[in-house]
């Protein structure tokens, strides 16, 4: 099986995104009747620094390459 190894900003942005996932995933899991709950705009800022400053805005094809490798 190949390993993934990652650098650290690469990991940076594997891990904001991850944040970011559970963090909507949390939102959505509310009652269907339960006011709508907004995501917080600093762990979405969060992500977007992280994948900026890994090079990888724009290129989400090899973004998720990561992240599968590495979080299957």
């Amino acid at each position: 099986m190949p390993t993934a190894v990652l650098t650290d900003r690469e990991r940076t942005a594997v891990q904001a995104y991850l944040r970011l996932l559970h963090t909507v995933r949390a939102t959505l899991d509310g009652p269907p009747d339960a006011a709508p709950v907004m995501v917080p705009p600093g762990v979405l800022a969060e992500a977007e620094r992280a994948l900026a400053g890994a090079g990888l805005t724009g290129n989400e094809d090899e973004f998720f390459e990561l992240l599968r490798a590495w979080c299957p």
